[in-house]
């Protein structure tokens, strides 16, 4: 696999934790910290949906459970 140096930029990586940037065309990434699992590139659109869709479906199951 190519290394990808973009990744690896601390101006990409806002408080550390959340990678944001509008060069890079991935929506999910690997974080900083490769055994830590994946990341949303939050300069990516598709990333608020499936923000949305997450709290959504949350939302639901909570509304669901106090029914």
């Amino acid at each position: 696999m190519e290394k990808d140096f973009e990744h690896d930029k601390p101006e990409n990586w806002k408080w550390g934790i959340f990678y944001f940037n509008r060069n890079d065309s991935r929506f999910i990434i690997r974080k900083r910290i490769e055994v830590l699992g994946w990341t949303l590139n939050f300069a990516h659109p598709i990333s608020y949906i499936i923000l949305g869709l997450i709290f959504a479906f949350v939302a639901y199951r909570l509304y669901q459970k106090n029914i």
